[in-house]
């Protein structure tokens, strides 16, 4: 009996001290396939080891029936199918013998009913064992897309044009902020269905949720509303240039297929020129020249050309604006609601007869917005509705309304002016906050202004370490991006009520032909900021980490459609390390 005792301890001893497989982890450094944004946990089997998918591969799904879920698996089938990615540099990786592939991927979902709202659970785990077992374990259908993106991400085509996927990994994700957006801008330019659907596409790719749709601006009114009818046809560019109900209908459901809260914004009563052509009486200094003295900026009848702002005096206004409140909540599923409430000029009042005669009698611009937010407000919130305003709505200088028409619990502010130094100002007011600093997250800084007859220009020293006439310039490259931390400055108590953030595309410069250069691939950057953070496991900035792997990203995205723009040349993927500037 003691003797077998003996032989036991010996085995256990001998089990114990064999080493166990290592694996390599992502998460310091770059693994030869990589996954964008980076996982929150992603191991990967050494020897590192590839797979062969076999041609009858298929996704299998869960019982019950997503008809989103759905979707994505048919689309993430014949993605893997149909894309011919080669990484830049080969991947030194062992490719199994002939015979074992991989042959399913089975999907596993704990509530396929979970609507697509803000918070919603998102984390997955994906496992590909080196027998060729593939699974996405996922609490909701959102958090499995996820997981099918990764897995597309995970594969490639070797030099022979074998389609291969990594084997031997486990990625167990999920977001850090759970708002991770894109805004554009259709008032000022108006974008083909098209180009928005190819925009959620990358979004979804870049584990982004949120397309924040900037609709109605001064410069038009794109948007077809039943209610409203006339405000686009007086309001739009064009015929051709306007959002049908079934443009809407077709935008919202592409984005739902891809995990993507589709979020409306109609702004007003700033920003609202465009719809002086349907109700004239119900808009302030439409048509007058937004400047009148070009030495006063104080002057200014509007923040850029085309004034025109809501009059709150006027009955009309309330009239319109619930209608197209109606309208909209009922055209777009999502909790959220944009107002806007942002850049609400002084000047452009006061230029207004009723509105003067309003202040001769002791009123206030102040009021005025306090009482357009009176009736704005619970009007949204009566839609069962959060409101989304611009941080100006509370802390611009000159126009604002008091916090208790603005309850936290209905509202989440959006901060654009002077970086972390506002988000505390909101935060500290108890409202969440999504962060969209014009310093960090406006891509369309950097490029001049698009204002005309501009001496600013007529300069003959250099224009170096300048904002080259861009009032948010320089050019937010994408390591700009990539290093803000969003919750800068802030007590652990205060970030927790900053819900995420978003990069803005304004369109004075921008259209079509620009689109994806414009968005990408520095959107991504934000992306994997907001999805895993910035920082390596030392707690390091890891921007030096993350150059090669966002340069096969973009070198991925371009093959899949989207144009976006190098942040390097070729040469450099090609020899690591040498294109840093401290070795």
């Amino acid at each position: 009996m003691a003797a077998r005792n003996g032989f036991l301890a010996l085995l256990l001893l001998s089990l114990l001290s064999s080493p166990l497989p290592s694996r390599a982890q992502a998460s310091s450094s770059s693994l030869p396939i990589n996954v964008w944004p980076k996982p929150t946990s992603m191991s990967w089997a050494e020897p590192l080891m590839a797979m062969p998918v076999s041609s009858s591969f298929r996704i299998v799904g869960p019982s019950g029936n997503n008809p989103y879920l759905v979707l994505a698996t048919q689309r993430y089938t014949t993605l893997l199918f149909t894309e011919r990615y080669r990484p830049i540099v080969r991947p030194a990786v062992n490719v199994t013998a002939a015979g074992d592939s991989i042959r399913s991927l089975t999907l596993v979902v704990s509530d396929l009913s979970a609507p697509l709202q803000d918070g919603v659970d998102e984390s997955y785990v994906l496992e590909i064992l080196p027998t060729g077992a593939a699974t996405v374990t996922a609490a909701t259908a959102w958090g499995a897309m996820h997981g099918l993106e990764t897995f597309s991400q995970l594969s490639w085509r070797s030099v022979s044009g074998k389609l291969l996927v990594a084997a031997g990994v486990r990625v167990e994700d999920r977001p850090l902020y759970q708002h991770r957006g894109l805004m554009l801008d259709t008032g000022r330019t108006y974008f083909p269905v098209l180009d928005i659907l190819r925009t959620i596409d990358a979004m979804a790719a870049n584990k982004m949720n949120v397309f924040h749709w900037h609709i109605t601006d001064s410069q038009s009114f794109p948007i077809e509303l039943p209610s409203e009818p006339r405000l686009a046809e007086m309001g739009a560019y064009g015929e051709d240039m306007t959002y049908t109900v079934e443009d809407v209908t077709r935008i919202v459901e592409f984005a739902m297929s891809r995990g993507v809260r589709v979020v409306p914004e109609i702004d007003g009563p700033g920003h609202t020129a465009s719809w002086a052509g349907a109700y004239p009486e119900a808009v302030s200094c439409a048509g007058k020249f937004w400047l009148p003295d070009a030495s006063d900026w104080g002057s200014r009848l509007a923040a850029e050309p085309g004034s025109g702002q809501l009059n709150p005096l006027k009955s009309k206004t309330y009239e319109v604006v619930a209608n197209v409140i109606n309208d909209i909540t009922y055209l777009f599923p999502d909790g959220f609601y944009h107002a806007g409430a942002d850049e609400v000029t002084p000047g452009c009042w006061q230029t207004d007869p009723s509105i003067q005669a309003d202040i001769d009698n002791g009123g206030t611009l102040s009021q005025l917005l306090e009482r357009y937010v009176r009736a704005v407000h619970p009007h949204v919130v009566s839609k069962n509705r959060t409101v989304v305003f611009w941080e100006d709505v509370l802390l611009d200088a000159a126009v604002n309304v008091s916090a208790s028409l603005i309850p936290p619990a209905t509202t989440i502010l959006q901060t654009w002016n002077n970086g972390s130094n506002n988000t505390k100002l909101i935060v500290r007011a108890g409202y969440r906050a999504i962060v969209s600093s014009a310093s960090f997250y406006y891509l369309d800084c950097g490029h001049g202004d698009f204002v005309g007859n501009n001496s600013v220009y007529d300069d003959q020293r250099s224009d170096y370490d300048t904002q080259g006439g861009s009032w948010c310039g320089p050019f937010k490259t994408w390591q700009r991006v990539y290093d803000y931390d969003i919750v800068h400055g802030l007590t652990a108590q205060e970030a927790k009520l900053v819900i995420g953030g978003e990069v803005a595309l304004w369109t004075e410069q921008a259209d079509a032909t620009v689109l994806d250069a414009r968005l990408w691939p520095r959107a991504s950057a934000m992306a994997e900021a907001l999805w895993s953070g910035n920082r390596d496991a030392s707690g390091g900035k890891r921007y030096a980490e993350a150059t090669d792997r966002l340069n096969d990203w973009r070198h991925r995205m371009v093959g899949r459609g989207v144009r976006a723009e190098p942040i390097q040349p070729l040469w450099c993927r090609t020899r690591p390390g040498m294109c840093n500037l401290v070795r």
